[in-house]
């Protein structure tokens, strides 16, 4: 019985060789052959995009459906805060732990998935684990539950998003991911607003079994979550090598056209000059801070949503299918910045545009009285066009700049930690006793983020375009072209 395993395993290992060993190689294909490019997109496009939006929809939906379960069905005392007797400040400690297990485990979950465990594989069990955990919040009766299966969902989840990140620069070119990971991270958007719209039916079943809305919320998700951890480990193509679906010569070229940027997959290691770099370079953590404030308005709408629209005056219940514009209008900005960003290679502009229209909104919404609800509605719908729509295009930005090409997934996985410190602010700054005064701490401190996003995406955009007229040499020593 041991043997098929067995000989599964060293058919894998002989796959990865196989890879590392072609990164090595000349260039033997004409891999500026557009219509080549095309066919093979087309095709990745098919089997891979429509799986990877679908499990980061249940990523981003069982991680913000604590923002739904607090307040569905406040009304009648069945909301999740009422039947845990927990308070507003336990509340935003149980987010708040949930982040620092995102930061902490991300860089040694995309270490895991680069050197040990094919991507399907690790992913899927993350997936499958996150969904497990997810069903058990049905169960929750205290604070200390709570916070304990939060904990839990941060340290599953917090590797999966660079994860995804790393598996599409194994397949695709520098100027072909923003718009790929926009169409990934745009699901989030989706879910916010699927998430609205389920809160918003299941507040209808409240009582249904003797449980509660949220606790039927909870069931749902995290069995629609387990079920879908099948379909990515036998389904998702882990790298050229392993996709049958793909002949010698597609494989090899596909291998090939991801030399000249980076990407594609590689298990070797990196120096430690290369490591130092990529974790400390002035210009890496320039990258790493703006990110941090972009996720601040970001997890503003992830955990907050359903509570900023309850202070515009709505019931609980109405809340919950409210919040679903604004995520609509965000996903739809999304996919068509980072379309422009790739087609146009300019990510700093347009990073930088959307963080001033964005931090408009916000900053209009915290000057308006508390009581102009429709006004402030509208503001929020702005405010949507700034975090999320230029998060696809930061990340991308940091997969092209990387000090080397072999440390892209660190460089992604630390990326990606720093969501989990922007996501501690925004836990913070929404303030419950300040729901009468419209949120303004929530309001100025996501404006003043969105505007330092756009500030410094000014600065990168200038700075690489400086090191391309110098000709600077990436850590390894060798010629790069800077993306600005």
């Amino acid at each position: 019985m041991e043997k098929p395993e067995v000989a599964e395993h060293v058919e894998s290992r002989h796959a990865e060789n196989h890879v590392d060993a072609n990164m090595d190689k000349p260039i033997t294909t004409d891999v500026n052959d557009q219509k080549r490019n095309k066919s093979l997109n087309r095709r990745l496009d098919i089997r891979v995009l429509p799986l990877c939006c679908w499990v980061y929809l249940l990523n981003f939906l069982d991680r913000g459906n604590i923002g739904n379960a607090r307040v569905l069905n406040s009304e009648t005392g069945d909301d999740m805060l009422s039947q845990t007797n927990m308070n507003a400040s336990q509340y935003a400690i149980v987010l708040t732990i949930f982040s620092l297990a995102y930061a902490i485990f991300e860089v040694p979950s995309n270490w895991v998935m680069k050197h040990y465990v094919r991507p399907s594989l690790w992913l899927a069990f993350l997936l499958f684990a996150w969904g497990c955990v997810t069903i058990g919040f049905a169960g929750v009766q205290n604070y200390a539950t709570v916070l304990s299966l939060r904990l839990l969902i941060g340290i599953f989840e917090a590797g999966f998003f660079p994860g995804i990140v790393y598996f599409i620069t194994i397949w695709y070119r520098h100027n072909e991911r923003a718009v790929r990971i926009a169409m990934v991270v745009a699901f989030c958007n989706l879910a916010g607003a699927f998430g609205g719209a389920i809160a918003y039916g299941i507040g209808h079943v409240n009582g249904a079994s003797g449980l509660e809305g949220f606790r039927w919320l909870f069931i749902i998700e995290g069995i629609i979550t387990v079920l879908s951890a099948i379909p990515l480990l036998f389904f998702l193509p882990d790298y050229p090598a392993r996709a049958k679906w793909l002949n010698a010569d597609d494989k090899q070229f596909a291998i090939d056209r991801l030399k000249q940027h980076g990407g594609g997959y590689n298990r070797d290691h990196a120096s430690r000059r290369e490591r130092l770099e990529t974790f400390f370079s002035p210009r890496m953590l320039v990258h790493y801070v703006a990110y941090i404030a972009d996720v601040v308005p970001q997890g503003s709408f992830t955990f907050f949503a359903p509570t900023i629209v309850t202070g515009l005056g709505y019931r609980s219940i109405e809340a919950q299918l409210l919040t679903v514009p604004p995520w609509v209008i965000g996903f739809c900005c999304a996919i068509a910045l980072s379309y422009s960003a790739d087609r146009f290679d300019a990510r700093g502009w347009h990073i930088t545009v959307a963080s001033i229209v964005g931090g408009v909104g916000w900053l209009t919404a915290g000057l308006l009285p508390p009581d102009a609800y429709v006004q402030r509605y509208g503001c929020l719908c702005l405010a949507a066009c700034g975090a999320f729509p230029v998060a696809p295009s930061m990340t991308n930005w940091v997969t092209c700049n990387t000090p080397s090409l072999l440390t892209i997934p660190f460089a992604i996985a630390l990326n990606n930690s720093c969501a989990g410190f922007g996501q501690i602010i925004a836990q913070w700054i929404w303030k419950a006793n300040e729901k009468e005064q419209g949120y303004p701490t929530g309001n100025f401190t996501c404006a003043a983020c969105s505007f330092f996003v756009a500030a410094s995406a000014t600065g990168l955009r200038l700075w690489y375009q400086r090191m391309n007229k110098k000709g600077v040499l990436d850590a390894r020593g060798e010629k790069r072209v800077w993306s600005y």
